[in-house]
Parts: C-alpha cells; sequence; structure tokens
C-alpha cells in the first residue's frame, strides 16, 4: 500500500556460532554473547514500538495497519517457534501453558501491551494514542 513503510526484521535470536562476529552499531545487530532473552529485552528498551511475531502472521499484520494508520512505523522482529519462549510473559500469564499466545506480542515504552486483542481494547478505549505520544513514538 502507498506510504506504509514495512520495516520487518527477520532475526535468528538463537545463540550463533563463536565464529559469527557483529560489526554494526545498529541496535538490530547480534551480539554472539547475548541470550536470546538478553537480546529480546534490549530490542524491547531499544525500541519505543516494538511488535515480536511469527513470519506470515495476519494479527500482526493488522497491529502494523492499526499502528500505520495512527502514524507510528513499529519495529516488527519475525521470531522462529522456538524464539517464542524467550518473550517476557504477557502481565495476565501465570505459567507456560500459553507460551503460543505470545506472538504477536506488542511493547510499548518497554511495557507489553500484549496481542491484537490488547492493543485493539487499548485504542478504543482512547489510551493508545496518549501511550505512543508518551514514549516519543508519535508527535501530535
Amino acid at each position: 500500500m502507498q506510504g506504509l513503510r514495512h520495516d520487518v526484521v527477520h532475526q535468528d535470536l538463537s545463540t550463533m556460532s563463536s565464529s559469527t562476529s557483529s560489526t554494526s552499531s545498529s541496535s538490530l545487530s547480534i551480539d554472539v554473547d547475548e541470550s536470546a532473552e538478553t537480546r529480546i529485552r534490549r530490542l524491547i528498551s531499544e525500541h519505543p514500538v516494538i511488535i515480536f511475531s511469527r513470519s506470515s502472521c495476519c494479527m500482526c499484520h493488522v497491529m502494523k495497519k492499526l499502528l500505520a494508520t495512527i502514524g507510528v512505523h513499529p519495529t516488527v522482529i519475525e521470531l522462529d517457534d522456538h524464539e517464542i519462549a524467550a518473550l517476557p510473559a504477557h502481565d495476565s500469564e501465570t505459567d507456560h501453558t500459553n507460551l503460543r499466545n505470545r506472538a504477536p506480542s506488542v511493547f510499548i515504552g518497554g511495557t507489553c501491551i500484549g496481542g491484537l486483542e490488547s492493543l485493539v481494547a487499548l485504542h478504543l478505549s482512547g489510551h493508545l494514542v496518549t501511550r505512543l505520544v508518551e514514549v516519543g513514538a508519535l508527535w501530535v
């Protein structure tokens, strides 16, 4: 669609071999000594709006469209199934039985908002734009 930027990063967050090194200073760079959990937490802290998704996830597509309509273009990281377990649990999760429900997950200002349903609820309540402005992802 014209005017929309689709920034999707395919990144293997599993531990890389020691022969691979990162020479980039980008915040999406891979440090071979970082665990998947550490990388995810770093990415969450460095990006005001970030979505972790599976590839070809229709819910992630809807999340991106909603945010783009507001004027925000989130960083999107596509994870493999084995990397989903490294995502921080939603506040409503009390155990590991809902691992499949962790993606897509949107984080705003370092806080897990949850999945599509939670993002839409935040928008319908009128609090999404306020939250995006607070974290510097949107200027009004």
